[in-house]
């Protein structure tokens, strides 16, 4: 059993940022391109993965990365074929707050005996889609009505029995390319009420809105889908994330 990366999770001391690598939107120079990046704005997580993958690139993505940093590498599956023993973790989504069988459970119990197998740390997590505006890959995929942006009372009520359930980590997910993140009115009700770590993404796009979501209680703030488009954000981002007071990489390549 490789090392436990949940205890780097928690207890949170200070924000966190997260890079989401979607295998199929990366090719080999722009990955080496990100790595690089990343190692430079100090990011603490990748994670790869993504809710439809058309190319068999995740292996290569996730050796890709792990041979150009020592920045954590987390799958961040859509399904039970995206599994990669290479990495140092998985996130194990249950996506609490739909009512498909699939992604609560279902799909859980094909992967499970090949999760044994690799040895690889899987992190029980409860993801909750929230409405971002726009309907999302991964609302279509599972069928899932995401929460109500202003329904705050159903993300905390659900957010309560994942960490009831035993669960480890709860993600709320606006969704790739949201129109718009998570509220910080969200976040905050959420944080006030669960004790686990908190994960926020989706329709993140500038330094002030990664800072709002941080000083509302997201404890790890993930970005992606902006950096295809402007990676020169990234460092912006990182900088709202940890604090400019610090200075220092933890993360050498």
């Amino acid at each position: 059993m490789k090392s436990r990366l949940y205890d780097k999770l928690t207890p949170i001391s200070s924000g966190k940022i997260a890079v989401l690598v979607d295998p199929d939107k990366q090719t080999p120079s722009e990955l080496l391109d990100l790595v690089e990046a990343a190692v430079r704005c100090r990011v603490d997580f990748f994670f790869v993965g993504g809710s439809l993958l058309l190319e068999n690139n995740l292996s290569a993505t996730v050796k890709t990365i792990k041979a150009h940093c020592t920045i954590p590498v987390i799958l961040f599956p859509g399904n039970n074929y995206q599994l990669c023993e290479e990495a140092d973790a998985l996130l194990l989504l249950s996506l609490i707050s739909g009512r498909n069988p699939e992604y609560l459970i279902g799909q859980h119990v094909v992967a499970a005996p090949l999760i044994k197998e690799s040895g690889i740390e899987a992190i029980p997590t409860g993801y909750l889609l929230i409405d971002g505006g726009k309907i999302s890959t991964t609302s279509y995929i599972t069928q899932t009505v995401p929460i109500p942006a202003d329904k705050p009372d159903v993300a905390v009520a659900t957010a309560l029995a994942g960490e009831q359930l035993g669960l480890k980590l709860i993600y709320l997910e606006a969704g790739s390319g949201a129109a718009n993140p998570v509220s910080a009115g969200m976040i905050s009700a959420v944080k006030k009420n669960v004790s686990l770590p908190l994960i926020v993404g989706g329709g993140i796009r500038s330094g002030a809105q990664a800072e709002a979501a941080c000083q509302a209680g997201a404890d790890i703030i993930v970005v992606g889908n902006i950096l295809e488009k402007a990676p020169e954000l990234l460092m912006e981002l990182s900088l709202a994330v940890h604090g400019t007071h610090q200075t220092t990489n933890e993360n050498k390549a």
